[in-house]
């Protein structure tokens, strides 16, 4: 009975596929996740696109619609700057914009002669460009969008048609998680993303 019983093979196939199934579905799990973080790369880039080529189709963030915020203000009058002539970097050091989940600010990389004050056009403008984004990859939030204007040595001071300056305008993405199916949910970072483009018209509240 004995060695019957040691011969006896039925069950054996359960028993084999009992300790291949969870590799098996560590594997399948892990194949689907780097597919989706892959995914998730090309989402998130796209985001930081879409949001570049909205910012430079639309109204300059910092200042809003004060006059004397960077949309409106005139480096002719304000700085002495002739008329004409390009904005240096001294006049328009650069301006970068962050947000927690309720507050926009908007800071100056140097010593800015125009207002970076936010006002309801200023929040409204962020807020849009942050709901483009979401169409492209939902799980951004404000705070993971940083917008830089930097000079670009377009534009002319004084112009009538529009801003005195064309920024080279940046989107970044930062502190984006990704959770894994296989780790239970556990999030792991995605990587920061930028693009950059130059300031078209810098005018109006919606784009493509």
């Amino acid at each position: 009975m004995r060695r019957g019983f040691l011969l006896d093979q039925r069950g054996a196939s359960a028993a084999e596929f009992a300790l291949v199934l969870p590799i098996f579905l560590l594997f399948l799990l892990g194949m689907i996740d780097v597919g989706r973080y892959a995914w998730a790369l090309n989402e998130a880039e796209k985001a930081t696109q879409i949001g570049a080529r909205w910012l430079a189709v639309t109204d300059i963030i910092p200042g809003g619609d004060a006059a004397t915020g960077l949309k409106n203000y005139s480096f002719a009058t304000g700085s002495s700057v002739p008329q004409g002539s390009a904005v240096d970097i001294t006049k328009f050091p650069g301006v970068y914009c962050e947000s927690t989940s309720t507050t926009l600010t908007c800071t100056c990389k140097g010593t800015c002669p125009f207002s970076v004050a936010i006002d309801a056009t200023a929040q409204a403008s962020f807020d849009a460009v942050v709901a483009r984004m979401q169409q492209i990859y939902p799980t951004i939030t404000k705070s993971n969008v940083r917008i830089d204007y930097d000079n670009s040595g377009l534009g002319f001071s004084g112009d009538p048609n529009g801003p005195d300056v064309a920024p080279l305008i940046t989107v970044s993405l930062k502190n984006l998680g990704f959770p894994l199916y296989f780790a239970l949910g556990k999030a792991v970072p995605l990587p920061s993303f930028r693009y950059a483009i130059t300031m078209e018209d810098g005018s109006g509240t919606v784009s493509n």
